[in-house]
């Protein structure tokens, strides 16, 4: 019996294999895969369940919160004010934003918060998880804030602000938020289901998340005023409370974007295309060229690991992401195991979303052999 639905080209077979297999172990309790050749999909699938007790089928179009995917796609919806002249990478972010100056923060340029390098990777304490659904209040604060670093010294992820930095300043050149910014000019014109900032006629199609095992080590032991504590911790992000409404319906560009394999890979397909998608250019050659510029190249003071990133997508990096190929290709992941890599050197999107989440950061076994399984049929 077939575990899974969906489209898969016979080059590809071993990536529905591959997620048929993890199925049946019960290693994935639910999942989609897709990956495009030049915009047109060769696997869309997807299969399991939603919930633990497998009485409710992943079906074609269930949603899941795919966390730092989300990432992507407020790095995508900047990229489209770059290519419009209405952003500079290397303009100062007081620029657009004149209250980020305070506190030595006038030199932060936009190319640092698109990198993770702008010595502004999370909040001072305190902060609850609630005080992020609110984007202005939470942005004013970041804009109050010092920095924790030299920006463009060394990246430290920006793990949950990413969207409050990025979505005030296209708030501050377009008026809309980020969310209605990203829905307006992304996800409905190439009618891509995912959101940031999902309404309540989506919550009955949502995959509730499947949390890690918990952490091995106990946060409280560490410097409660290192970069990686203050990060990770300024709020803690609570997984079994992704299931709210508060938390499904505001935005917050950094990790609580809802889609499926097929909307990640939908709209990705735009960098692995080159800035071409269905005939339209989106991006030009040039702003596609700027994702490539590398910012930083070293360990990254929040995660703890080492990270290549360009602007708005990590590079390839052998020791944290081997299973990502070498290349023209930018990457990136949902902490739990959700995944997207864009290669242009062949035209190749892969995205993966799934609800039980693995352990660690970056990546999982689960994603490795998925993505080995579909660069493997086009190499």
């Amino acid at each position: 019996m077939t575990l899974t639905q969906g489209f898969c080209d016979t080059a590809f077979e071993p990536v529905r294999e591959a997620l048929e297999q993890q199925l049946a172990t019960g290693e994935e309790l639910g999942a989609s895969i897709c990956v495009t050749v030049d915009g047109e999909p060769v696997v869309d699938i997807w299969g399991g369940h939603t919930d633990t007790t497998r009485d409710t089928a992943w079906e074609r179009d269930t949603l899941v919160n795919v966390f730092s995917i989300t990432k992507t796609m407020t790095a995508l919806s900047a990229l489209l004010l770059v290519d419009r002249g209405l952003l500079d990478l290397d303009e100062k972010v007081a620029h657009y934003w004149p209250e980020f100056a305070a506190n030595g923060k006038a030199d932060v340029e936009i190319r640092h918060l698109l990198a993770h390098t702008s010595g502004v990777s999370g909040w001072e304490p305190p902060m609850q998880l609630e005080d992020v659904y609110d984007h202005e209040s939470a942005a004013a604060r970041l804009a109050g804030q010092p920095l924790w670093w030299e920006p463009g010294t060394a990246s430290g992820y920006h793990a949950l602000n990413y969207g409050h930095l990025i979505g005030e300043v296209i708030r501050r050149i377009d008026g809309r938020t980020l969310g209605r910014f990203f829905d307006e000019e992304l996800a409905r014109p190439l009618g891509a289901d995912f959101h940031i900032g999902t309404g309540p006629e989506h919550f009955g199609r949502i995959a509730p998340i499947v949390p890690p095992p918990a952490l091995e080590f106990d946060m409280a032991t560490l410097d409660q005023d290192s970069i990686l504590v203050k990060t990770l911790t300024c709020p803690l992000l609570d997984y079994e409370r992704t299931a709210d409404p508060a938390w499904r319906s505001a935005e917050i560009g950094a990790v609580n974007g809802h889609g499926n394999a097929r909307s990640i890979a939908r709209l990705q397909s735009i960098v692995s295309g080159g800035g071409l998608l269905d005939g339209r250019t989106w991006l030009s050659p040039g702003t596609v060229d700027a994702i490539f510029r590398e910012q930083s190249d070293g360990f990254d003071l929040a995660l703890m690991t080492p990270l290549r990133f360009g602007i708005g997508y990590g590079l390839p990096q052998a020791q944290t992401a081997p299973t990502v190929p070498d290349g023209r290709v930018c990457w990136w992941a949902g902490v739990g195991g959700s995944f997207v890599v864009n290669d242009l050197d062949r035209g190749v999107t892969f995205a993966y979303a799934m609800n039980k989440m693995a352990p660690g950061l970056i990546g999982s076994d689960r994603a490795d052999a998925y993505l080995t399984a579909a660069f493997e049929a086009v190499a």
